[in-house]
């Protein structure tokens, strides 16, 4: 039975890039329409776009779980699924509040999709933060060889052909009669962080508020993300690529469902240490953002009641600047 689910689970992975387009259309529908103050209408294609939305997320369980073994992205990629259907409901109840997340998402998409569609941007990017992340690995006396992904051998990975694969080749051979082992660890789209930038860039550009507290708050998001996301991957990279975080084999291999040893570093690096912090530095990025841009919270505190079911004022809690009066005028001003 446990087989039949992951087979059905693995043949969905093949919709979620038509399914990523579905929702983006189904949301951008709903902005245009609430923008012309067809509430009802918009409502009608919000509601559908959060179903496509939390089918988007169901397909693409296998991908994280499975072939990442990404426990925080297949717990989250699980979750997500009833908590869209759940998000399209409470729309259809009327918590119209709920028009500025699907606008968001929507945003989120603009920002994301034209890397992940668009060859020369996502190649540009991608050797960008390779050239940068090599020369962070160069400030601490490593020097592995940055070569084209598509030009080797790599298990698990079909790479770009990009200059984007560092290879490393260390002393710790894995198997009888090696002499050295030869590790790869390839800067994907995903390694770019412009996943997260774009969930702030959306969340920041979906609120209504005066566009100079917006850049404020853009200018304390993705650049902090883009700089510690490059410290991530020196981490990553040289914590596999010379075996420093080889610890408790057995238990990490059997925790990740992997017979490779070599990977245990790995796991342990990206999968446990780095994600854990990434969600931490991005509650204390949103902080950094709520100070700058109070209206994100109504955005949040939707979040936390769908998630939670009740109903918080994160503004007292977190003693967050209100938002200025102005900020709704006609023509509003910083002060």
């Amino acid at each position: 039975m446990i087989g039949g689910v992951l087979a059905g689970l693995e043949w969905a992975t093949q919709f979620s890039d038509p399914l990523a387009w579905l929702v983006l259309a189904a949301f951008l529908v709903t902005a245009a329409l609430d923008w012309h103050g067809e509430r009802e209408a918009a409502r009608y294609a919000g509601v559908a776009g959060w179903g496509l939305f939390g089918v988007f997320w169901f397909s693409l369980i296998y991908h994280f779980a499975f072939v990442q073994k990404s426990i925080i992205e297949g717990v989250g990629s699980l979750v997500a699924v009833p908590a869209a259907f759940y998000v399209g409901y409470l729309l259809w109840q009327g918590r119209d509040s709920l028009f500025v997340l699907s606008r968001a998402v929507f945003l989120m998409g603009v920002v994301f999709f034209p890397f992940e569609s668009i060859p020369v941007l996502r190649q540009l990017l991608v050797e960008t933060v390779t050239r940068q992340t090599e020369f962070l690995m160069a400030l601490t006396g490593h020097h592995p060889e940055v070569v084209n992904g598509a030009q080797l051998d790599l298990p698990g990975i079909d790479p770009d052909p990009y200059r984007n694969t560092f290879v490393f080749v260390n002393d710790l051979p894995y198997t009888a009669g090696e002499e050295s082992h030869r590790i790869t660890y390839t800067i994907l789209l995903a390694c770019t962080g412009i996943g997260s930038m774009s969930i702030f860039a959306g969340l920041i550009a979906a609120v209504e508020a005066p566009w100079r507290r917006k850049f404020r708050a853009l200018a304390v998001s993705l650049p902090v993300i883009y700089v510690l996301n490059l410290f991530r991957n020196v981490f990553i990279g040289l914590t596999f690529g010379e075996q420093y975080l080889h610890v408790f084999p057995d238990l990490v291999l059997t925790l990740f469902g992997s017979e490779e040893l070599p990977r245990v570093s790995y796991f342990v690096g990206d999968r446990i240490v780095a994600q854990s912090l990434s969600v931490v530095a991005l509650v204390g990025i949103t902080y950094l953002v709520v100070r700058e841009l109070p209206e994100v919270l109504a955005i949040i505190e939707d979040l936390l009641f769908v998630v939670t079911g009740t109903e918080y004022d994160l503004g007292t809690a977190l003693e967050a600047p209100s938002a200025p009066a102005e900020a709704s005028a006609e023509t509003p001003s910083d002060d």
